[in-house]
C-alpha cells in the first residue's frame, strides 16, 4: 500500500509572515505528524519541522508558500498547517 501524498499552497498573511512567532507555531504543528512535510517558496524548499529551514525561506507577509506532505497523516497535517495560516497564526494561548 503506497504512502499519502498531498499538496496545498497559500498566501501568508500574517505581518510577521512566517518568521519568529509565526514559523514556531508552524513548526511545532508540522512536528505533531508523523508524515515528511516540506514548504516551498519562491525556488527554496525546507523541512517544515526545522525552524532553521522555514525561517530561511524568508517568506514574509503576502508570500505565497506550497506546503507537500507525504506520508500515512499527510492529509491530516496539511489541513492543520492550513488552518493554522488561513487563521493568521491566532491560536489559544
Amino acid at each position: 500500500m503506497g504512502e499519502a501524498k498531498s499538496e496545498v499552497t497559500l498566501t501568508v498573511h500574517h505581518e510577521e509572515g512566517l518568521h519568529a512567532r509565526p514559523a514556531s507555531l508552524f513548526v511545532k504543528t508540522a512536528q505533531c505528524f508523523d508524515c515528511d512535510i516540506q514548504v516551498c517558496c519562491k525556488e527554496t524548499e525546507a523541512n517544515a519541522k526545522s525552524m532553521l529551514s522555514v525561517l530561511t525561506l524568508g517568506a514574509g507577509q503576502g508570500s505565497v508558500v506550497t506546503l507537500r506532505a507525504e506520508g500515512a497523516d499527510a492529509t491530516e497535517a496539511l489541513e492543520a498547517l492550513k488552518n493554522l495560516v488561513e487563521c493568521n497564526f491566532e491560536v489559544e494561548e
